[in-house]
């Protein structure tokens, strides 16, 4: 039942966009932290993120990482802007998430 719902919902919405204006993209921007271009180790697969970690309504961003799964944290400071990046820890560890491939 669930599923169908979500299914019905989807296909509204998707009916909804048919025939609005082309989608609009401004040009890409290099995020920084802490005045420094965010990179990523290569091979550079990132996977970013924005979520509250702190629940202080500023978003963090979370930058997941191809190489051993990590992540890195970038704590928000309000208005874009993010301070230096950690690791994401685990018992004082440098958290992984083991990949399948």
């Amino acid at each position: 039942m669930e599923y169908r719902l979500l299914a019905t919902l989807g296909l509204l919405c998707c009916s909804a966009l048919v025939g609005a204006a082309e989608p609009q993209f401004h040009p890409p921007v290099r995020l920084e932290a802490d005045g420094v271009p965010i990179r990523v180790e290569a091979p550079g697969y990132a996977a970013p993120c924005l979520a509250d970690l702190t629940g202080k309504g500023k978003l963090d961003l979370l930058v997941g990482q191809f190489r051993q799964g990590k992540i890195q944290v970038f704590k928000g400071l309000g208005e874009g802007k993010f301070g230096k990046g950690d690791w994401l820890k685990a018992e004082g560890k440098v958290a992984e998430v083991p990949g399948v491939w």
